[in-house]
């Protein structure tokens, strides 16, 4: 298994995804941010269930960064409670791996 993790969140928009991924990128939380847009989202939420566009953000980074983003995707998140999903990354090409890791905080 590598040392790079694909965490996912979603958020309210488009202005909001790009400003949350710019941010990621720019603290070197995240190699890079995939921005999914106009996703929609079927969730129970205080009793009700919601119908929703959302963006999705796919967000690469090295293991030793979770805790850091997500503390930053608290700080900054538009939701009270956003979604903070890390998934493994069991192999992929060895030059790409590695870059996500030098681009990021943990990376040497």
């Amino acid at each position: 298994m590598s040392n790079v993790r694909i965490c996912l969140t979603t958020c309210s928009g488009e202005s909001t995804a790009q400003r949350l991924a710019r941010l990621l990128v720019d603290r070197r939380l995240a190699a890079c941010v995939n921005i999914l847009p106009r996703v929609r989202s079927i969730y129970r939420w205080q009793g009700e269930v919601h119908d929703d566009p959302e963006s999705l953000l796919l967000i690469k980074t090295a293991a030793d960064s979770i805790a850091a983003l997500r503390s930053a995707l608290v700080e900054l998140h538009d939701y009270d409670l956003p979604e903070f999903i890390v998934l493994d990354v069991a192999d992929g090409s060895s030059e790409y791996l590695d870059w996500i890791a030098t681009s990021t905080t943990g990376g040497q």
